[in-house]
């Protein structure tokens, strides 16, 4: 399968605003260099992700870091404003990010596994799945003009690819570096290395994309599944 964005609307879906940058920062920056518009969708604050020491203002810091990092591959930036633990599946957030996508109009949804391992990341993969179908359908907010078809949709790898299988890679060789430049952007979580309930995230990147390369043959890789639902995939 060769792939080739031209043309293509890409938009991740993601809970958090370094979760791009650690599963699929790569396919973005080609993606986007193959002539794609690419987007970034931050569905929660950032709020609860505290240092040692505690960061004022901590959802302001985070969502700069979150606009500089997507600024390095001229990605846009659209954010939810969830607070963090809060997420769920629920009218509010479904509105919201129909509202996002139809101002965005992706073509391709990367959204996390439903079984990734954080309760935020699963109910940011819910919310873009039930999006992916509503953003389409007239009669569910009638007041925003809808798509004129549901995005395909693309499961992320999950942290530490814990529990994923693979259904595809894209070769992001090219584009490992800029991964770690966006990641080098979210300041306030790399000062967490020391946490013991968290991961050092430049090992933690750079494990993933080589491990998946190695998977596929090549330096680096990001690692998806075709979800398979109706009018959710297509041919390429």
């Amino acid at each position: 399968m060769r792939l080739d964005f031209t043309g293509e609307r890409v938009l991740a879906v993601v809970a958090h605003p370094d979760d791009a940058e650690l599963l699929c920062a790569g396919t973005l920056a080609r993606a986007r260099q193959d002539g794609a518009t690419i987007g970034v969708c931050v569905l929660c604050k950032g709020d609860k992700g505290q240092p040692a020491t505690p960061i004022p203002n901590l959802a302001d810091v985070r969502r700069e870091e979150a606009r500089a990092a997507a600024s390095l591959i001229g990605a846009e930036l659209l954010t939810g404003e969830f607070p963090d633990g809060e997420l769920a599946d629920s009218s509010e957030p479904r509105r919201k990010l129909i509202a996002i996508y139809r101002q965005f109009r992706p073509t391709l949804v990367l959204a996390h596994s439903p079984a990734d391992y954080h309760p935020d990341h699963r109910a940011a993969s819910s919310l873009a799945e039930a999006a992916s179908w509503f953003c389409a359908s007239g009669g569910y907010m009638p007041e925003v003009p809808k798509l004129p078809s549901q995005p395909e949709l693309w499961w992320l790898d999950a942290i530490n690819m814990s529990g994923f299988e693979p259904g595809f890679f894209v070769n992001i060789s090219a584009f490992a570096e800029i991964k770690h430049q966006m990641l080098h952007c979210h300041k306030s979580q790399l000062a967490r290395w020391q946490d013991r309930d968290f991961s050092p995230l430049e090992d933690v990147v750079r494990l993933q994309y080589s491990a998946r390369g190695a998977q596929a043959g090549v330096a680096a890789a990001e690692a998806f599944q075709i979800h398979p639902a109706w009018k959710r995939a297509r041919a390429w």
